[in-house]
């Protein structure tokens, strides 16, 4: 397995204007990471900027690990849906342009007066779409366990396995399945066999000092991003589950706490990272 940096990892420190999309690669490199994740919502100037990330990148001896696009299939209006769709396919094409072959996708958002089973044939019929471009070119799709829409383990397999194609995986965030009540451990077991892409995470119970990165969890606890191996996700046991499955792909750290990620977040999630990866 290798380690990636996500570029979502130093979003507050992007929002601050603090570090920019070429800072963020000097920075990975910095870290000694593997390869980098680039996100569709970084881009300033996407068509001028894309050579140049490719040079840049293979200038510091990087990776570009993995595209990542915020799609939204759970859309009552058809437009809205076919919007969302092309969205994918110029994700896909970008990732072309990029040289990736893994793109990480979203089902959808929850919306109200809904429950996934109203919106589930969205779901389905957009992935299903969004796979065989992919498939056609090149390009696989990991689908992450995010939100309420394909939060679950069993409800990322059903989508999975309805679309049937080798086009469409599981992007497994270990951190994510704490906020639908899941152990992540257990998740990670029910998809070990699916896992094209892993967003390393890990989160904590937030307390009333929290007051980034805050996500609220099915039951009404609230969860924050800490450094790896220092929250509740057993991590040690998903990445033994993962190397017992055969996966050898990225490992793409999603730092998500609230200590700023450039000085303490990603360098201390790293180091420990490295650690759990030789043990």
């Amino acid at each position: 397995m290798k380690l990636s940096v996500s570029m979502w990892s130093v979003v507050q420190s992007v929002r601050e204007g603090k570090i920019d999309l070429p800072g963020f690669i000097d920075f990975a490199a910095q870290q000694n990471a593997e390869g980098v994740e680039l996100l569709d919502y970084f881009w300033t100037d996407k068509q001028a900027q894309i050579p140049l990330v490719k040079k840049q990148v293979a200038d510091a001896g990087l990776k570009l690990a993995v595209y990542s696009i915020g799609n939204d299939f759970f859309q009552p209006d058809a437009a809205a849906r076919a919007k969302e769709l092309a969205a994918l396919k110029q994700g896909v094409d970008v990732a072309n342009q990029l040289e990736v072959n893994v793109m990480r996708v979203f089902s959808g958002s929850a919306k109200e007066g809904y429950n996934l089973e109203d919106g589930l044939g969205w779901i389905l019929d957009g992935l299903s779409e969004g796979a065989a471009y992919a498939q056609a070119h090149g390009v696989t799709l990991a689908l992450e366990n995010h939100g309420l829409m394909a939060g679950r383990s069993d409800q990322v397999r059903q989508i999975i396995e309805h679309v049937n194609s080798p086009a469409l995986r599981a992007n497994l965030d270990t951190g994510n399945f704490l906020l639908v009540g899941q152990n992540p451990t257990d998740a990670a077991r029910d998809l070990a066999d699916l896992v094209a892409l892993v967003h390393l995470k890990d989160f904590r119970v937030a307390t009333a000092a929290d007051t980034v990165h805050v996500y609220k969890g099915l039951d009404g606890v609230g969860y924050t991003g800490t450094i790896v191996s220092e929250g509740q996700v057993d991590l040690a046991a998903i990445i033994q589950i993962l190397d017992k499955a055969g996966y050898a792909g990225w490992l793409s750290l999603e730092y998500e706490g609230g200590q700023d990620p450039v000085t303490i977040g990603v360098p201390g999630s790293l180091a420990a990272a490295r650690k759990l990866l030789v043990s």
